[in-house]
Parts: C-alpha cells; structure tokens; sequence
C-alpha cells in the first residue's frame, strides 16, 4: 500500500509539472515560458497597493472570475502573507505604455506589474486564457512564464448595429465581456438609424414613443423598402430603447472592463424616424411622418435633417448635449454616409443656406453641416469622429474619419494629418459571410473568412512613416439586418472577433496564421463549455482560375491547415476516393469541377464546391476596361471576364461591377477567330442595387481600331423583379471572322422609382464571356 501512495504521489507531481501549452490570444509580444507551473487553491493570497480604487477593481474582477471556475474566495490585503502570492503593481514599467504589462509566473509566485490598471487588466486576461473556461473542479494550474505586452494600435474596436434589430443591456453586456476577453477596448454603439432610435432624450420623448418602434416585422427577410412606422403603438410592437440609467450602467460596467464606449447618433441622412417623429427638422416639403394615421413606409420619411433650418442644429445640440452627459468618451460618433442629397438641391431654405455661406454645391453643404456640429462638440471637449463620406465637400479642421468604403478614405484622410479608424468592408464587416453561404446563415452578402481577417494590415503602403501614425486602429463592424438574435451575434464575430484581436495587438511580423489555429483550438473548445454560439470554420474549398500564357489553370485551396482536397471533373460528388488535389489542373474543355475537403481521412458535411468551366474561343483570352471595374469587387483579377468559370448568385465572388458607369470591355482573341454568337453573363439583384443593363451591344474588328456591329442583346427583365437572377446576354450573326470583340453594356445608371436607394448610382454585374 505505502508503494502505491508514494507511486500516486510521484504521478501528481510530474502531472503538475509537464509542461501546460499556452494559448494567448492575442499573441503577447515576447512570452518566455519556463519550467513548473503555479498551482493556484483557496490558500493563494493577492496583495494590491493601498489606497488606489481602480486596481482595487481590477483584483475584484479577476478574484469573481476564479471564484466562477473554482469556487475559490481568494484573500486580498495590501501586504504579503505567507505561501503562494499574486502580487499586483502599480510601477513604472518600461516599453509597455499605458496599456502594456509585465507578468512573471514562479511556482510560489504571480507578479503583475503595469504604469496603468488598465495594463494590470489586461494581464489579467492573459492569465485567464490559462485557466479551464468553465468549473469543472479539475486543478487551476498556470504555466510559469514571463510575458511583455503592449499593443501595436490604440484603437481596437468592435461596432454593434442596435438599430435594425434591438438587443437588451444584459446582451450588450455579454458583447462587452467577449470583446474585454480578448483586449479590445473601443465599443462603437451604433443607437441611431432609419430603422428604429434607440437612446432616451428626455427634451425630445417622440424619439423613443414613437420613433423607437415599427410594425413588427419579425422571422421576414430583411427589406428596408418593407419597413413600416405606424403611430399607434398597439400596431407598432417591435423595437426598444435604453433609458438614461440603463446606459449610465452599461457605460459605467464597460468601463470596469477598459472599454470605452463611442455612441454613434446619425446625420444629416439615415435619420427617417427622426423624421417621422420630427418632421419640422426635415427639408420642404414634408413627407410621411407620425402625425398621419395609419402604417407608412419608413424610407417615405424624409431621410435627411434639415441644414438650411437653424432648428434642426438647436435639436441636435439639444440632443448631443443628453449624449454627452451619458458618454464620457471624447469621440462622438456622428455617422455622416450615405445621404441622399436631392431634398437639399430643392429645398427653398438650403438654397439660401448655400448662397449665403457661399458654398458651391450640396457636398459642400454637407461640409458646412460637419463643420457646423463639429464646432459644438469641440466647444464641449469632444472630437467629431464620422463615415469617410465626410471627407467630400471639405473635411471638418479636427475630424476624425471611419474608413468603410476601402481604405481610400482613410489614406486620404492620414495624408491630410487627420486620425483615422480602418474599417473597410473587406474584410471588416462580419455582417458578411464567413463561410460556404450554401451552407451558413443568411447574410447580407460579401464573403471575409478567418485568415482573411488575420492577414489584414491597418496601415496601407501608399502611407509614409508620419501619415501612418494617423492611424489609430481598426475595428469591425457588425451591421443586423440579417442578424435578428443575439446567438446570430455570436455566431458572426466568433471566431473572426479573435484574428481581429492579434492584428490590432500583436506584432506584425510575430503573426503566424499556423500557431494562430494551433492556439484557437482550446478557445474554441471554451466557446462549446461555455455554450456559445461560433462558426466552425470555413470548410469551403476555393476554386481559383489563372491564366497563364493564354492556357487557364485552376488552383485549389483552403483555409484549413489539416484539410485535404479531393475533386472530380464530371459533376459528381467527390469523395475520398477521388482525385487528390496535388497542383493546379490545366482546363482544356468546359466541365463542371466539384471539390470537397477531407478532416482526419473523412469528407466534411457540406456541399461540395463548384464551378462550370465554359471553354470557348475567349475563354483565357486578355481583357481591357475603357473604365475600370470597382476595386471591392476584384473577383479573380483582369481577365474575370474570360476565365471560364461562370458567376453565382454570390454577388460578393466572381464577378466585376460597374457602379453607375457603363462597361466596356474589348477582348484581344489573340490571332484572327471566325464565331457567329458572342454572349455576356450578367446578375440582378434587387436588395443589393444590382440590377441587368440596358441592352448589351457586341462589336467586332480585325485591327483594334475599327469595328463592325454585329448585333444588341436588350433587358427583358423588369427592374422590379426581386429576385436574384443570372441572364446572358447573346446574339446570333451570320459567322465573322475577327480578332478584336468590344463588348458594351448599358448600366441602367440609377437605382428606379419606389427603390431604397433610389436616384443613388446603380450596380452592373458583369461575368463570363462566350464567344462561339
């Protein structure tokens, strides 16, 4: 019996000191692990400094988080006892900043040292991410190690949209502890837009009776052209609101936790409930509002406020005045895109707004609204912070500008020494697809995976060293349209919330997309325990065309480091016992090629992904633009057009688009080809602005210069038509023989009548070429 204690003994000892595998997220600058581990129980004492209530905080936060996982009350004094200690410093530190820390684990000994509190929180998280998520009673053991940290960018955000969809303060709270997990420390609250207000201001109680709710619209696709306002509150059930005190807590709780909340209130457009409810601050004439009976349209409201009235600035005031109160932040967030300025251009008041101040045209009225509320915010001590749509007509003296539409805006803005927040849609909006969409929920569109995430790089190479220190960070945003449940939440910042983390944190050339996987696994694992809500990862396979000296190649590629290709080429669903991906295959007929990845010698459940290669005269053959596609629509480079795969219904893939500008697109067949039928692929979609051209016209020329028609294809489709559709457009013509084909398509120009965008540019859709 005493062999078997002692052999028992021996085990636990060597259990407790094999090396733990750490995985911190984000990755720490310089960690150093060491030998042993520090086991933490109920007898570990935590000594903190006298008299300093914020590291007070900070050891009351890390102490109910042990108690959550253990049920341990660990003691807190502000000396050292005896047996194992956690000792929390407050001490100048060098190299880490006011955010950066120091932390040293011994067997006996836990050391944390930072210039800030924040700093010591931070830490904190670190040292949790070494600990089980959940209870399980298993024993609390802490790798010893020495960590130095700091943060490569200040601002580290997150935005959530509470507007389309309402989400309760405790949810709001669950966002906030999931981004403080991970070292964010900026939450951009977007409260205000179209959709629904969804802050109290006492001076003005119609914004949260009335203009907070809508007729209930629950469980449909999202249409903004189908949301309805309706005065009597017993028809207008769905929306919400959070009172002054509830915000005061959910500030006051994010605060705890080094986050700073930036509240976004919308102007001068995406303001239509303000409208409604407020419609003397509206451009003459007026539109729908809640002073009529009845449901209304919301987009029949009058989007914009107001700039040629001197009221719609006293209730702005009013207002950011409420807000100001509630937020301590110094950004106020004043959104400032997307406004429709037609109801400027024939108002009578901002007419004469214009011909007094001078201004040239309505972007610089616009300019003139900025300026204008800029000069009360800085009065107040705060900076104006808006969409890079305020940079037109003249940028505000010291605004700050979110980057969204890509990174020109940002670029702009740094070069003009302005700060500037990196958002861009690729691949920053996690509204969008992460994965397959045949196989993920409903989303607005686009497509930004995981690694894709992770390679982003906030700082673009048009900038010097002295432009880039403009940028102060980047941030996701996560816009609901699509996203009515907080599980949806979860589902769409998880795990892509994390890549996000380690590129505003860590440095940039310590990241590594492999040890990033290799450390996800375990969070992954805690997100199940802990039951929340994540992608699994992007198990669709990438089929990716290449052309190269005129012959089409296809590469195939995933983002997951353990998957294994297989294919077919015949159409049929490929298996294991199919052909294994090996190197790019040369595409030398039209097919349709279908590929599946294989985890741990098993296909995955999920489509397989696929693509019909059309090979005709065009297919791998050089096209040039007279005008250029849009760059947030690459698809698979210049030669999309003929790279003999057709586009989806996926706008967001393998397609080229044109906002407002006709396309024109000529194609060098390379020696001279005799074909009687030449056809373009075009895509409409309705919710997305893209809609079918005109009509397509095909030319052809043997020397470049001068060209023959040959026939016009015109749209039979109407514009109305909601759905998502695919249509070539062809024609038959007695059989030519040419080497040059000038290909244009008609763009309808502009959103129609009755539309959400209408009078905005509208998107043409451009695919394969066929040539026959």
């Amino acid at each position: 019996m005493r062999a078997i204690l002692i052999a028992g003994l021996l085990l636990t000892v060597s259990l407790l000191q094999a090396q733990l595998s750490i995985h911190i997220i984000p990755q720490p600058v310089s960690l150093q692990q060491q030998e042993g581990i520090f086991l933490l129980n109920e007898k570990v004492h935590i000594q903190m400094p006298a008299n300093n209530k914020a590291v007070a905080g900070v050891v009351q936060y890390f102490t109910s988080a042990i108690k959550q996982i253990s049920g341990y009350h660990l003691t807190t004094s502000t000396t050292s006892e005896k047996g194992k200690n956690i000792r929390f410093i407050i001490a100048a530190t060098s190299q880490v900043g006011d955010e950066g820390y120091t932390l040293i684990v011994t067997p006996s000994q836990i050391t944390v040292q930072a210039n800030q509190p924040k700093g010591l929180f931070y830490a904190v998280q670190s040292l949790l991410q070494t600990l089980p998520a959940i209870r399980t009673n298993q024993l609390l053991q802490i790798p010893c190690m020495k960590i130095t940290d700091y943060p490569r960018f200040k601002w580290r955000g997150m935005m959530l949209d509470v507007s389309r969809h309402f989400f309760s303060p405790d949810l709001v709270k669950e966002f906030i502890d999931l981004m403080a997990t991970y070292k964010m420390n900026t939450f951009h609250w977007h409260l205000v837009d179209g959709a629904g207000w969804r802050i109290e201001i006492k001076k003005y109680p119609k914004l949260t009776s009335e203009a907070a709710w809508r007729v209930d619209d629950w469980g449909k696709p999202w249409n903004w052209g189908d949301v309805k306002f309706n005065a009597d509150r017993s028809k207008a059930t769905y929306g919400g609101y959070y009172t002054q005190q509830q915000i005061k807590d959910i500030v006051a709780y994010a605060a705890a936790r080094e986050i700073t909340i930036v509240p976004e209130i919308e102007m001068p457009g995406h303001s239509e409930e303000v409208m409604a409810a407020y419609p003397q601050f509206s451009c003459l004439p007026h539109k729908r509002s809640f002073n009529e009976p009845g449901d209304f349209y919301a987009a029949d409201a009058q989007s914009n406020y107001c700039p040629g009235n001197d009221s719609t600035f006293i209730f702005l005031q009013n207002v950011l005045t409420e807000v100001m109160a509630l937020f301590p932040s110094k950004y106020i967030h004043v959104g400032g895109d997307e406004v429709d300025k037609t109801s400027w251009e024939h108002c009578p008041l901002c007419q004469k707004r214009m011909k007094e101040e001078g201004l040239k045209n309505v972007e610089e009225l616009q300019s003139y609204f900025m300026r204008r509320i800029e000069k009360f915010l800085n009065a107040h001590g705060r900076k104006l912070l808006g969409w890079d749509e305020i940079l037109e007509g003249g940028l505000a003296p010291q605004a700050t500008v979110m980057s969204w539409r890509g990174e020109s805006g940002g670029i702009k803005a740094a070069q003009m020494h302005h700060d500037v927040v990196m958002t861009p849609g690729t691949p920053l909006y996690f509204d969008h697809y992460q994965g397959d969409p045949a196989t993920e929920p409903p989303a607005i569109g686009g497509f930004n995976t995981l690694k894709m995430v992770y390679n982003y790089d906030p700082i673009p190479s048009e900038l010097n060293a002295d432009e880039a220190k403009h940028i102060l960070g980047a941030q996701a945003n996560l816009w609901t349209e699509y996203i009515p449940t907080y599980e949806q939440v979860e589902y769409m910042i998880l795990p892509r919330m994390l890549a996000l983390s380690e590129v505003l944190w860590s440095p940039k050339d310590a990241r590594d997309w492999k040890d990033f996987n290799r450390r996800l696994q375990p969070q992954l694992v805690g997100f199940e325990q802990r039951g929340l809500h994540y992608s699994k990862g992007n198990f669709k396979v990438d089929i990716k065309p290449n052309i190269v000296n005129g012959k089409l190649f296809v590469r195939l590629e995933t983002e997951n480091e353990d998957g294994v290709i297989y294919y077919t080429t015949d159409g049929t669903a490929p298996n294991t016992g199919s052909l294994r991906y090996e190197k790019p295959l040369e595409v030398t007929r039209s097919m349709t090629l279908k590929a599946g990845l294989a985890l741990n010698g098993s296909m995955v459940k999920a489509p397989a992904a696929w693509r019909s290669f059309t090979f005709n005269k065009a297919t791998g053959k050089p096209v040039q633009y007279a005008t250029p596609n849009s760059k947030y629509y690459p698809a698979n480079g210049p030669a999309t057009l003929t790279d003999g795969m057709r586009g989806t219904d996926d706008a967001g893939k393998q397609w080229h688009a044109f906002e407002a500008n006709d396309m024109v697109a000529t194609i060098d067949m390379g020696k001279p080809v005799t074909a009687s039928f030449a056809s373009l692929g075009c895509l409409q979609n309705y919710n997305q602005w893209i809609f079918f051209p005109q009509w397509v016209k095909f030319e052809i020329s043997s020397d470049g210069e001068h060209y023959t028609d040959v026939g016009t294809a015109n749209n039979t489709i109407p514009v109305t038509d909601r759905a998502s559709q695919i249509k070539d457009f062809g024609v038959h013509f007695d059989a030519r023989t040419f080497r040059y084909l000038r290909i244009t398509a008609k763009n309808l120009g502009k959103c129609p009548k009755g539309h959400p965008g209408e009078g905005k540019g509208a998107w043409l859709f451009c695919d394969e070429v066929i040539v026959e």
